[in-house]
């Protein structure tokens, strides 16, 4: 996805830095997917249940910083996965730096909502929160700046991720909704807080605002004249004495067939 965005120099538009910001975010965000692969290769070694997220347990700190790592099934991983290299190239190609700036805290939002809402003695993990964050923030970017690659950007991520609205609400059990609303909040805030983090794109110039300034100008015609001021062929004699005259035309005679 080819998602064009103006460098952050303020200079020209260029497709091949445009392709560059894409292929790096892409890379960023396939890094980070193989990250969480490793870890989901070893996790059988490791207690599940201190890295991820307890709620209300003043010992289940840690998990805030560790559960996103860490993921219940191939499943869900792999659904995980796929939100992440869509959302994370978007993200990351037309908003770098307010990405850069957001994700410690979609990070520590996704936790801190399972944290505070979870059901005591219950374990969140995944960074399903984190996804939200990032689809959240597309969309409130996309409201606030609506510049195009912002709104193309909001436009796609609402396209594939749009259900994410609905999740950040209990759906199904077994799954960390809360998690999902802390996620999503942060997302949010993130949007309100970053959408000036990156610069925004010049006003494409319309020919109707030419014509605007054009009109102050003494020689400047923007509008047809009015009809006293278009000349004409021919006029009806004020005297009313000449009249119309009907000019008969008779037809030709028809030459017979010829045999």
């Amino acid at each position: 996805m080819d998602i064009p965005h103006p460098p952050a120099d303020g200079g020209e538009v260029s497709p091949g830095r445009d392709r560059r910001r894409v292929l790096r975010a892409f890379n960023l965000s396939l890094a980070f997917v193989l990250l969480l692969v490793m870890v989901f290769s070893v996790q059988s070694g490791l207690d599940l249940g201190a890295l991820a997220v307890a709620p209300r347990d003043p010992a289940g700190w840690l998990g805030l910083l560790t559960a996103p790592l860490l993921h219940g099934s191939p499943e869900h991983l792999a659904a995980n996965a796929g939100a992440i290299l869509i959302l994370g190239t978007l993200a990351g190609a037309v908003y770098p730096r307010a990405t850069a700036w957001a994700l410690p805290l979609l990070w520590l939002g996704s936790g801190l909502g399972a944290w505070l809402l979870g059901e005591p003695g219950s374990r969140h993990l995944g960074a399903s929160g984190v996804t939200h964050g990032l689809m959240f923030m597309l969309f409130v970017l996309g409201l606030l700046r609506r510049d195009r690659a912002s709104i193309a950007a909001g436009m796609i991520g609402f396209l594939f991720y749009g259900g994410m609205l609905l999740t950040v609400l209990p759906h199904e059990p077994g799954v960390s909704w809360q998690s999902h609303l802390g996620g999503a909040v942060a997302g949010a805030m993130a949007g309100l807080l970053l959408r000036r983090r990156d610069p925004i794109p010049p006003r494409p110039r319309y020919s109707w605002e030419d014509e605007e300034e054009q009109a102050g100008e003494p020689d400047a015609e923007l509008e047809p004249p009015s009809p006293q001021a278009v000349p004409v062929l021919w006029r009806r004699d004020p005297s009313g004495q000449v009249r119309g005259v009907v000019l008969r035309f008779t037809p030709r005679p028809r030459q017979p067939p010829e045999s």
